[in-house]
């Protein structure tokens, strides 16, 4: 069944909710949805005290490893932590206390997917695929979808289509797809996407993406048939938003077990 899936989104170490779309190297067009006075650790604590299982962790960007290091010590095996994760610092991160480690750019040099790259995260994880998950956010282009990378700025020749996501699942435990899009937005999911994903994965995948009420949570569930979870970010009132309380997103959980 659709459960909620918790985040912390970190930028320049701090807990931000930012609309997708304008993140780039130099921010120039950065827009910001908000910031809070309370560090990535009380976030941690927060879903460890309601044990939000499947969280993430975000690094969009430099400057957040601290914070994300402190989030998962105060729950160790309790988060996913992605951002800027390679085969080379892979095993750090495992060892600083990540569930599972996200892992998204670093398969696509120059853009394009990388075999031999996502088998090295594999054996640096000693084989072990439970361990890892792949972070296929995308953008629309015709009548499907594609990758897009370096802050969703750089949008790949790989399709979320049926035979990438079967030549992938062998590799990870789970998919965490941002329909980069509609982030930070709340002006709704994309429901054509969330479909699609239910179609062609086998494994849990999360959406992240436009979710605004705990409406879209009960959207998501049918359109899915349960397969797909949820994120919400910018609408949760944790993150100053009007859309959907976070006590109500807890009530959902239980209701799902």
């Amino acid at each position: 069944m659709t459960r909620f899936r918790p985040c912390i989104d970190l930028h320049a170490g701090s807990v931000k909710q930012i609309v997708g779309g304008t993140l780039s190297t130099d921010n120039a067009g950065l827009r910001t949805n908000f910031t809070s006075e309370h560090p990535a650790a009380y976030f941690a604590e927060l879903y460890r005290k309601h044990d939000l299982k499947g969280g993430h962790v975000i690094m969009l960007g430099p400057n957040n490893d601290v914070a994300a290091r402190e989030a998962l010590a105060v729950w160790p095996q309790g988060l996913q932590v992605g951002g800027g994760i390679n085969a080379g610092n892979v095993k750090q991160w495992m060892d600083a206390g990540a569930e599972r480690v996200i892992i998204t750019s670093f398969l696509f040099p120059s853009g394009a997917f990388s075999l031999e790259r996502l088998q090295a995260v594999l054996k640096a994880l000693d084989g072990d695929s439970s361990k890892l998950v792949i972070d296929l956010s995308c953008r629309r282009v015709g009548d499907g979808w594609r990758v897009a990378m370096d802050k969703w700025q750089t949008i790949t020749e790989f399709e979320i289509n049926k035979d990438n996501i079967q030549m992938l699942e062998p590799y990870c435990s789970e998919f965490l797809i941002h329909a980069a899009d509609a982030e930070g937005l709340q002006a709704g999911i994309d429901e054509k996407l969330v479909t699609h994903l239910a179609d062609i994965c086998s494994i849990p995948v999360t959406y992240a993406g436009g979710g605004r009420s705990i409406q879209d949570l009960e959207l998501v569930e049918r359109l899915s048939n349960g397969k797909v979870d949820l994120t919400i970010g910018s609408a949760l009132d944790i993150f100053g938003g009007k859309g959907v309380t976070f006590e109500d997103c807890c009530r959902w959980n239980p209701a799902r077990e």
